[in-house]
C-alpha cells in the first residue's frame, strides 16, 4: 500500500536524522553544555528546596499514633499557646475512652511545653528549643520512644533526656553535660530516639519543670485510646462538657497541621525561584538551539534536497533539545540527591522552636524535576525546530 510505504519512509528518515544529529552533539559541546548546566541548576534547586519541605513534612506527619489523641485548650493553635489547669487535666483523664494500665490507672500524660535556649553547634548564639515536662506514664504512652544512650530522668530531680535530633543539631547536650535554666543546673542523663518531631525536644519530669518555671497546669494531655472508635466518643464527650473548654485531635492530625503553614511557604518560595531560573534556562536553550540550527543550515538544506521532509528535520532538532534537557535534569537531580538527601538541619516549627529534620529527596521529587527539564527542553527546541523546517532549500544550501 503506497501510504504505508510513505509512512515507513518518514519514520526511517526521522530515525536516521535524529541519530545523526545526536552523534554530532560532541562537535557542539560548548553550546550544548549551556543547556545541560542551565537546566541542571534549575532542577537541582527545585529538588533541593522541595526536599527540605518534604523532609519537614515527613518528620511532623510521622509524629503520632492512630491510637493516641491530644487534648488542648479550645482555640489554641498549638501546645505552646495552650493551658489546662490541674482540675481540667484530672477530669480529662477519667474519660472511659482512655486505655488503662495494668493497675487500672489511665494511660494519659499531662505535659507542659516551655521554651529554653541551647547554643547551636559551632555558634555562640542560642536557639529556642522545646523542653517537655512529662508524667511518668508519658514514656509508656509512647512505646516507640527508645533510649539510645544513658538512662531516663528520675522524678523530682532536675534531669533531662534529649532527642537525637536536638543532640545532633545543638551543642552541650551530651550525656553528663549540665544545662542552666532559670538560674539552676540540669543534668543531661540520656539520649532518646522516636523517629519524629519529638527528636527535637528535651524531656524532663513534669512536676520538676512546673516548679522550675512557675507553672501550675499543663499544655496538653496525651492519651492512649481504649478501642477502635474511642476517638469519636472522647472528642464528643470532652468538647461538649460544660466544665471544660478543650479541643481534641488525633496526634497525627495535630502534628500535620503544625507543618502545613511552613511547607506552604517553602513551596511558594520554591515556585518563584524555580520559575525565575526556568526562564533563564529556557532562553539559554532557545539561544543554543537557534545557534545549532544556524550552524547546520547547509546540512539541513542538503538533507531537504535529498528528499528529507519537514517532520524529520523538526524531530532532529527537538530530539537534541529534549536529550540535552533530560541530561541536565538527571545531572541536577543527581547532585541534589548526593548533596542534600538525608542532610540534617533544623528550622523554626509552628511553636517558634527549632525542629530538627532531614532533607528527603524522593523519587516523586526527582520525577517532578525531570518533568520541568523536559518542559524547558520542549519549549526551547520548538521554535528553532519550526524555523529549521521552514528554511527554503535553495537558501539553506547557500548556508
Amino acid at each position: 500500500m503506497p501510504w504505508r510505504d510513505a509512512d515507513m519512509s518518514t519514520l526511517t528518515q526521522i530515525r536516521e536524522i535524529v541519530l545523526m544529529n545526536l552523534k554530532s552533539i560532541p562537535q557542539r559541546l560548548g553550546a550544548s553544555l549551556v543547556i545541560v548546566i542551565g537546566i541542571a541548576g534549575v532542577v537541582g534547586v527545585l529538588v533541593a528546596m522541595l526536599s527540605m519541605s518534604t523532609g519537614l513534612n515527613k518528620t511532623l506527619t510521622a509524629t503520632g499514633d492512630p491510637n493516641r489523641a491530644i487534648v488542648l485548650r479550645g482555640g489554641s493553635n498549638g501546645e505552646l499557646a495552650s493551658f489546662l489547669d490541674r482540675s481540667a487535666a484530672t477530669l480529662i483523664k477519667q474519660d472511659p475512652a482512655i486505655a488503662r494500665h495494668a493497675v487500672r490507672l489511665p494511660l494519659a500524660s499531662g505535659e507542659l511545653i516551655v521554651i529554653t535556649e541551647v547554643p547551636r553547634k559551632g555558634q555562640s548564639s542560642g536557639a529556642n528549643v522545646s523542653l517537655r515536662g512529662v508524667e511518668s506514664k508519658g514514656l509508656t504512652v509512647r512505646p516507640e520512644l527508645k533510649l539510645i544512650a544513658g538512662r531516663s530522668f528520675k522524678p523530682g530531680l532536675r534531669e533531662i533526656i534529649v532527642g537525637k535530633g536536638a543532640f545532633t543539631q545543638f551543642d552541650g547536650l551530651q550525656v553528663g553535660a549540665k544545662l542552666k535554666f532559670r538560674g539552676s543546673y540540669w543534668d543531661v542523663v540520656g539520649v532518646f530516639e522516636s523517629g519524629d518531631a519529638h527528636d527535637s525536644e528535651l524531656w524532663a519530669d513534669l512536676d520538676t519543670v512546673q516548679s522550675a518555671f512557675g507553672r501550675s497546669g499543663v499544655s496538653s494531655v496525651v492519651v492512649r485510646l481504649n478501642y477502635r472508635d474511642a476517638f469519636k466518643d472522647l472528642k464528643r464527650r470532652l468538647e461538649s462538657d460544660p466544665q471544660l473548654n478543650v479541643e481534641v485531635k488525633t496526634e497525627k492530625d495535630y502534628f500535620s497541621s503544625q507543618s502545613s503553614g511552613l511547607t506552604r511557604q517553602i513551596g511558594f518560595l520554591t515556585s518563584i525561584v524555580t520559575v525565575i531560573m526556568a526562564f533563564g534556562a529556557l532562553f539559554g536553550a532557545l539561544n543554543t538551539m537557534y545557534s545549532a540550527v544556524s550552524a547546520r543550515t547547509a546540512e539541513i538544506g542538503t538533507l531537504r534536497a535529498l528528499g528529507f521532509g519537514n517532520a524529520p528535520v523538526v524531530a532532529s532538532v527537538m530530539a537534541e533539545a529534549m536529550f540535552l534537557s533530560l541530561l541536565g535534569g538527571v545531572l541536577g537531580a543527581g547532585i541534589a540527591y548526593v548533596l542534600f538527601n538525608d542532610y540534617s538541619v533544623s528550622t523554626l516549627g509552628g511553636g517558634f522552636t527549632q525542629v530538627a529534620f532531614n532533607f528527603a529527596v524522593t523519587p516523586g521529587l526527582v520525577a517532578q524535576g525531570l518533568s520541568w527539564a523536559l518542559t524547558i527542553g520542549f519549549l526551547g527546541g520548538l521554535a528553532p525546530a519550526v524555523r529549521a523546517a521552514q528554511l527554503p532549500v535553495t537558501a539553506a544550501l547557500r548556508g
